[in-house]
């Protein structure tokens, strides 16, 4: 049975069926089957309207990021809804949250990621195919002589370690970013001190970067400075 905190994350198509519920009504309800019985709590809601092609997906964002600020999985309704783009795809991947399909309740874990990186394989295949032309007319540019993109030359170790850190860093501030707004929020009720914001950020059961139940005020203190180097 299903256990632990969990976000949910919707998706219809048009304007028209969010504000009417059509489709999104069936979504809620296969996510309360799959969420019946165990012990969890649902931390967040997230509801995306798409309209035509448009890749923006705001809501995504939002439930990814409230999903790794409460250590929760992200739980949709239907593994299809996640099979129209390899874009979309690779944010989940991307994002290192636990994904759950409501209707396939055994696909969880590692399994869920694994079928997520097929899918992702699958959605690139098709692209791929699709742009088969313009790959073969470039080619048979570049046999013309046309320059191509631009150097492909070896990395340097030094350098690859720099990008290592870089790496690091983008990742410490990308976790700092998910948790700003609550201390953004905290500071505009009142809560200044950085015990007083640690204090705040534990009792609203928010788990450190590194998963701890308790936050101290240098945490807090490294969140806001990761936060202003990020900005």
């Amino acid at each position: 049975m299903p256990a632990g905190s969990f976000v949910t994350y919707y998706r219809v198509s048009t304007a028209k069926q969010g504000a009417s519920g059509l489709g999104l009504d069936a979504q809620r309800v296969a996510v309360k089957g799959y969420l019946n019985g165990g012990d969890w709590r649902v931390v967040g809601e997230f509801v995306e309207v798409e309209s035509g092609r448009n890749s923006d997906r705001p809501e995504l964002a939002k439930a990814l990021a409230s999903a790794r600020l409460h250590r929760a999985a992200l739980v949709v309704a239907n593994v299809s809804r996640l099979t129209r783009s390899s874009g979309f795809l690779h944010k989940l991947l991307d994002a290192g949250v636990d994904v759950r399909f409501a209707d396939l309740p055994q696909i969880e874990g590692p399994t869920g990621r694994f079928m997520l990186q097929q899918m992702a394989a699958v959605a690139e295949l098709e692209a791929g195919m699709i742009g088969d032309r313009t790959r073969k007319a470039l080619a048979a540019a570049k046999a013309r002589g046309t320059k191509l993109g631009g150097s492909r030359g070896v990395v340097l170790t030094a350098e690859q370690r720099a990008m290592g850190r870089a790496v690091q860093t983008a990742r410490s501030t990308a976790r700092a970013a998910d948790v700003a707004p609550i201390i953004a929020g905290l500071q505009a009720e009142g809560v200044s001190s950085l015990a007083q914001l640690a204090a705040a950020l534990t009792e609203r059961g928010i788990p450190t970067s590194r998963g701890a139940e308790r936050w101290s005020p240098m945490q807090v203190s490294r969140v806001l400075k990761a936060v202003a180097h990020g900005t």
